[in-house]
């Protein structure tokens, strides 16, 4: 998994409805292998979200600026570790990850972390904790590329469970190649990329009250294919 960790990569996301899966994986059984740890394949993820109390994470990707960040610190429950994590989207369509080592959800004020979110984002403001999600995650990693995909389900926001039906794929790459078995598979199965944050769903659908014009046909669409 160390060869995949695609700190720095093109991120592709399709969204679908999750009686499909059975069938993609099918189609993907030769060319991906699912990671496992311990005994667990099966992930489950927590996060919590933290912005400026203005809103610019949310605003920027709402207002589509191409250079955009979102912080979050993340619970990957199986594994009993938390990372403070800076998510960076370039305007080159890359994904710039970076992360540190926490010591649970709340730990966003220390000196450590201060220290990392100072180095890399220009926020000098507090910033407070807006959205807690959670979800299960599947890894598969390609045998023979440099990429790997994730299958999410059972997505929660604030403890309430949203989108029922909903799977969001996410195919990750040091380079967009859109020969990869994944676009191949979702194509034979009329599913094409559909962008999406889950930050940002998650603020519009629980705070009608913002701004989230560029969002409303996502979410309704969101809302058809989970039905």
């Amino acid at each position: 998994m160390d060869d995949v960790s695609l700190m720095k990569r093109v991120d592709t996301k399709f969204s679908v409805h999750k009686n499909i899966l059975p069938d993609l994986l099918k189609n993907l059984i030769n060319d991906y292998q699912i990671l496992e740890i311990g005994e667990n394949r099966l992930m489950t993820y927590s996060s919590t979200y933290f912005d400026t109390p203005e809103l610019s994470c949310y605003k920027d990707h709402h207002n589509s600026r191409v250079n955009r960040i979102k912080i979050r610190i993340r619970n990957y429950v199986e594994s009993g570790i938390y990372f403070l994590e800076i998510k960076k989207k370039t305007n080159q369509g890359n994904t710039l990850k970076k992360r540190i080592d926490v010591n649970n959800m709340a730990d966003i004020s220390n000196e450590k972390s201060l220290r990392f979110i100072n180095k890399n984002t220009s926020f000098n403001e507090t910033l407070i904790a807006t959205l807690t999600n959670g979800f299960n995650r599947f890894t598969l990693v390609n045998i023979e590329r440099n990429e790997r995909v994730t299958i999410d389900t059972n997505i929660a926001y604030n403890g309430i469970e949203a989108y029922p039906n909903l799977a969001i794929i996410e195919l990750k790459q040091s380079k967009l190649d859109r020969s990869a078995p994944l676009f191949d598979a979702l194509r034979k199965m009329h599913v094409t990329p559909n962008s999406i944050s889950k930050y940002c769903i998650g603020m519009a659908t629980l705070n009608p009250e913002l701004k989230q014009n560029n969002f409303k046909r996502k979410i309704s669409a969101l809302n058809k294919l989970s039905a």
